[in-house]
């Protein structure tokens, strides 16, 4: 039996180097986003699907959350059949934003 093949086409990056600091302020200002990331800091990376997370939000508005958290160089997604794996990019969002990931993922903050 042949792999099927996904409809979708694999997720675009941007890399932390190409990020303005506004740029990430602003896809951290968002509640939902927020909770993403604080959830994926929380986990193993490539081990939660986009729909593992308990959001208040559909799919399609759930899509565009992480569209704007790949476009900030937070997170990076990658397909295994028909499942969108995610990672937090902590290391290459520290070199770039040294201190800042970690104030955003105070639960006191």
């Amino acid at each position: 039996m042949a792999a099927r093949s996904s409809h979708r086409s694999a997720p675009a990056h941007t890399h932390p180097d190409d990020v303005a600091v506004q740029a990430a302020l602003a896809a951290l200002a968002d509640p939902v986003r927020l909770q993403l990331v604080r959830e994926l800091a929380k986990t193993d990376d490539w081990t939660r699907t986009c729909g593992s997370f308990d959001v208040p939000v559909g799919k399609a508005a759930c899509s565009h959350h992480f569209a704007v958290l790949r476009a900030a160089g937070l997170v990076e997604q990658r397909d295994e059949g028909a499942r969108r794996l995610n990672r937090l990019r902590r290391a290459e969002f520290e070199a770039r934003f040294p201190g800042l990931l970690g104030l955003v993922l105070r639960e006191d903050g």
